[in-house]
């Protein structure tokens, strides 16, 4: 069967399923090879060379003026990455990113942050793959080793804790944490900043 440029994406949008088998998935594994080689050209640098900027920006298809990230760093599918303005995200971040992830203006990231927005085929995980975008929205903060799994949106001016395992939606103005996250308190929107 023939496909067109994109099928795996528009699948990967709709949650899935995705079969490695299918002709269509070469795609992926193309732009898998691109983002971990761009990855590893930039981990190769010392950290106070600044030239690894631009192989991310490579990676990520725009310009991050206005997006600071730490190297090391790993991300699998570059493509499927969208940044807002003033992202800080520190050394030592995993996103498998495949189902897309979306950071919006502001959000902070602690180091050890890992992402997923892929998973495996409960009875088929060899082949089968379903998808879920994570979204983290404006100036939430996230701790140091947090989990996020496929489908989460952490609110706006969310806390995440370090250590957290976020299995489902966070509301914003949140502070949760814990394995699963659970809401701790609520923050109070008025004190926010801007």
């Amino acid at each position: 069967m023939d496909y067109k440029k994109g099928t795996v994406y528009e699948l990967m949008d709709a949650g899935g399923p995705t079969d490695v088998r299918e002709p269509y998935f070469m795609e992926a594994v193309e732009e898998m090879m691109r983002s971990r080689k761009l990855c590893a050209i930039a981990n190769a640098k010392m950290p106070d060379d600044m030239s690894y900027i631009a192989d991310l920006e490579e990676l990520f298809g725009r310009k991050l003026d206005d997006v600071r990230i730490l190297t090391p760093f790993i991300c699998d599918f570059g493509n499927r990455v969208k940044f807002g303005k003033g992202v800080f995200i520190n050394h030592s971040a995993v996103l498998s990113a495949s189902g897309g992830i979306e950071f919006e203006d502001g959000v902070a990231i602690a180091p050890c942050f890992r992402v997923a927005t892929i998973n495996h085929d409960f009875n088929n995980r060899h082949t089968i793959y379903t998808y879920g975008k994570v979204t983290i929205k404006k100036n939430a903060w996230i701790g140091m080793n947090v989990t996020v799994c496929p489908g989460v949106t952490i609110g706006k001016y969310a806390v995440v804790a370090a250590g957290a395992v976020v299995t489902k939606d966070v509301p914003d103005y949140a502070v949760v944490g814990g394995c699963p996250a659970k809401i701790i308190k609520m923050q109070n929107p008025e004190e926010q900043q801007e």
